[in-house]
């Protein structure tokens, strides 16, 4: 099977090939999963960790929402945990791959809506409404996003001029030049809605959010049908697999939404749709005793307001775009098409020889006119 690069190139396009494999064979393990019973997916769940056998759900050992009038900073300040880190540092990365505050403030305050309706399946869900607002909010996800959007400006403003190692005589040099291989060779500025967006686009971007929530969904769903913590290897594993498969696709997906030249959706943005479905199926396979207490206007209200939610913050968006300038873009992004311009600062070699060419039949154009204006003067003196 081969599989294709991807949009990034950098440290190298077979690091990105291999983030395609492993969602490919994390898609097989769910479609494997779907076709056992839940004593033999516990069984393989104890024999790649027995302690399994003894774990508990957090929602059956801890209180959530109680006493929510009592605020002090000694409460405050135990909400401080790693897993506050975890929340900041988690919208800081997601800043980077959207690189836009409409959106990034429209997923952060719907996700805490999504906790609200589906409280009713997952108690921990439950918060004091400063915990959601203040802490969560304002000051995880805010300043999450905040610092993702100040570190997008300083990478779109930063000038990228790449040299070869092999021009490169010290060593100091050779280490640093490698160490920036691991970083951006360009970074691209990114406009999601203009004020000449169609229909598709804003339903495009809809559909954007509503997967960002059902992948939201699956990581609580998952932790509790089959009962392990939320710092288990499962839990932080799946998460930083699910977090580099969401790199790619979402370049991809912007790319099939903004670029005329696309026609088509990338493969790793297929295969991360195909994985978001395949754990809502297993959840609801495996989890069929919790979601028998679905309150299905939950659920309808909902999807109502991430749809109003979602329009709202459209329409900011298309409105502030009005007042801000559009920036060309030359290239295309899709997959059918090369990337060299991330790849390397040299353009490629059928580009040099059409320019060559072109400079050289624009200096040969004026000494071909003089000779022919030398001809013409010598031809009126005979006359």
């Amino acid at each position: 099977m081969a599989f294709p690069n991807g949009p990034f190139t950098r440290p190298h396009p077979v690091v990105w090939r291999m983030v395609f494999g492993l969602s490919v064979l994390y898609f097989l393990l769910l479609v494997f999963t779907l076709f056992l019973n839940f004593d033999q997916v516990k069984a393989v769940m104890y024999w790649l960790d027995p302690s399994l056998r003894n774990a508990t759900r957090e929602a059956d050992i801890m209180e959530y929402a109680v006493n929510c009038h009592v605020i002090t900073l000694e409460r405050i300040a135990s909400h401080f945990d790693i897993f506050a880190f975890g929340h900041f540092w988690g919208w800081g990365m997601k800043a980077l791959l959207i690189r836009s505050f409409g959106l990034c403030w429209t997923i952060s305050i719907t996700w805490e809506l999504t906790e609200l309706f589906f409280m009713h399946l997952l108690p921990n869900f439950a918060e004091c409404w400063w915990d959601q607002v203040l802490l969560d909010i304002v000051l995880c996800n805010g300043g999450g996003i905040w610092l993702g959007m100040v570190t997008c400006r300083f990478l779109e403003m930063r000038t990228y001029h790449w040299e070869s190692v092999r021009s490169i005589h010290s060593t100091t040099g050779k280490i640093k030049r490698a160490v920036f291989q691991f970083t951006p060779a360009s970074w691209t500025s990114v406009r999601w809605l203009d004020p000449t967006s169609s229909t598709q686009r804003v339903a495009g971007i809809y559909l954007f959010m509503i997967f960002w929530q059902l992948t939201e969904l699956n990581t609580f769903f998952l932790k509790h049908i089959f009962v392990f913590q939320a710092g288990h290897p499962l839990s932080v594993g799946r998460i930083f697999l699910i977090g580099i498969i969401t790199a790619p696709t979402i370049r991809q997906y912007y790319a099939y939404l903004t670029d005329t030249q696309c026609k088509r959706v990338g493969t790793q943005c297929w295969v991360f749709g195909a994985i978001s479905f395949l754990e809502a199926a297993v959840c609801v396979k495996f989890g069929s005793d919790l979601f028998s207490k679905t309150q299905v206007i939950s659920v309808l209200l909902w999807l109502i307001c991430m749809a109003v939610i979602t329009l709202l913050c459209l329409y900011g968006m298309v409105a502030y775009a009005r007042w801000t300038p559009t920036r060309d873009k030359f290239l295309s992004e899709c997959e059918d098409f090369p990337s060299y311009a991330d790849s390397s600062p040299e353009p490629p070699a059928q580009e040099l020889r059409n320019s060559h060419q072109h400079r050289r039949g624009r200096d040969q154009a004026p000494a071909s006119h003089g000779k022919r204006s030398a001809r013409r003067r010598k031809a009126n003196a005979h006359t």
